[in-house]
């Protein structure tokens, strides 16, 4: 579930509590969490609704001044039912200690080691952890399509198996393109590659 970063804002100060979305199909569950900019966002409450019963209070709640402007950009989605879905701020990522570490223990080492060569395993691309993290040190900031005709990948592809070394603490996400984290530095430098 992604979130523009001004409605990310609201909701860890916990100005906005509702999130509005047309799907065809539902994509969050109740009491599941999203790792977002900010952090961690808690889904509480997740009901079908009519875009008639969109309140001022609802749109308020969803960082809207009126609801004619939220019911606006849901009219502009073709196809799909409207979801009011409850959320709060939960918790800082996770990730973003992960990820800062300096230090990388012969355990952490072994470790992060299986967790790519599973991730190279169960791929029907074949390897391609080492491959995509070489290329992000090697080329900072690159795009995802860049990195994709570096690599001979699909964009979309790449895209979603980058967030898998994110979650590793690996890489890190910038508006244009990656990085390697501390730790994904670490990692290479102690692989030698």
């Amino acid at each position: 579930m992604l979130f523009k970063q001004i409605h990310l804002d609201g909701i860890k100060t916990g100005e906005i509590s509702l999130a509005f979305r047309k799907w065809k199909k539902l994509s969050v569950n109740a009491d599941s969490q999203v790792k977002t900019a900010i952090g961690v966002v808690q889904i509480g409450r997740v009901e079908k609704v009519e875009l008639a019963d969109i309140t001022r209070k609802d749109a308020n709640a969803a960082g809207y001044a009126q609801p004619e402007e939220l019911r606006k950009l849901l009219d502009a989605i073709p196809e799909g039912d409207i979801y009011k879905i409850a959320v709060s701020y939960h918790a800082e990522d996770p990730r973003i200690a992960l990820r800062g570490q300096v230090l990388l223990s012969d355990e952490a080492f072994e470790l992060l080691t299986k967790q790519l060569a599973r991730l190279d395993q169960y791929s029907k691309e074949g390897k391609w952890t080492i491959n995509i993290l070489t290329t992000i040190r090697d080329h900072p900031k690159l795009s995802a399509a860049d990195i994709a005709a570096k690599t001979g990948r699909e964009k979309q592809w790449l895209k979603l198996n980058i967030r898998k070394l994110k979650n590793l603490g690996l890489t890190i996400s910038h508006d244009t393109g990656y990085t390697l984290s501390p730790l994904g530095a670490l990692f290479l430098n102690r692989r030698q590659v």
